[in-house]
């Protein structure tokens, strides 16, 4: 039987290890996996250390004649993450316009969930978000902190585009979108801000650990 309090370790090719922690989608364990992330960055042979969403990515590089030596190595650095901090992190405003034509999705948020409009945009800016991750597209954030009562499972089938900007909630996660796209989120409002510019110093706007909360400058029917 499976051991579901147990870390899972699984080979990713020939040239990298994916570590998945147990437990649930919650800021302690994400402080245990950037705390680990920031250790085996340093260790001989990994080229890259990439923290996702409670789960930790090594590339190694050249590929190790056996995985099993950093197979250990991680699980030590799991044990030693226990007491890992959760650091303060930059606070990052966005500003939003919720609904409209950006924001297709925010009445039907309001019928899942049994609140008015004006309840599911208000619990959604109440909350303070922190970046779990970075992926799927450069810029894009994982954000946990989603008041439970507006999570809505993510739709069976995504929409082929939606528009970089958009503000979306997925699960208990939520997000903007960086660049236009296919997404299987809903798309609740519409932000200004560019969440990815290769030109700028930090081309992102998030980076993980930070704080983030949504401002309300406009509600569209």
């Amino acid at each position: 039987m499976t051991d579901l309090a147990a870390p899972r370790i699984s080979l990713v090719g020939t040239a990298g290890l994916l570590f998945q922690a147990p437990g649930a989608f919650a800021l302690p364990v994400q402080a245990r996996i950037w705390h680990m992330a920031d250790t085996a960055s340093r260790w001989p042979g990994v080229a890259e250390a990439v923290p996702g969403v409670t789960s930790l990515m090594l590339v190694f590089a050249t590929p190790p004649a056996s995985p099993e030596p950093m197979t250990q190595k991680l699980l030590a650095a799991w044990d030693d993450s226990g007491d890992a901090p959760v650091p303060e992190g930059r606070l990052v405003e966005i500003p939003v316009s919720y609904g409209g034509p950006h924001g297709p999705d925010l009445a039907g948020v309001a019928a899942h969930t049994g609140f008015d409009v004006a309840e599911v945009v208000r619990r959604h800016g109440a909350a303070e978000y922190r970046v779990f991750a970075l992926g799927s597209q450069p810029g894009f954030a994982y954000l946990g902190g989603l008041d439970p009562g507006i999570g809505v499972p993510r739709k069976a089938v995504p929409v082929l585009r939606v528009e970089a900007g958009t503000v979306v909630i997925g699960g208990m996660q939520a997000g903007v979108v960086a660049a236009a796209g296919p997404n299987g989120w809903h798309a609740i409002g519409h932000s200004e801000s560019k969440l990815f510019d290769p030109v700028r110093s930090s081309p992102t706007l998030f980076l993980p650990g930070d704080r983030v909360r949504f401002r309300k400058i406009a509600l569209e029917a």
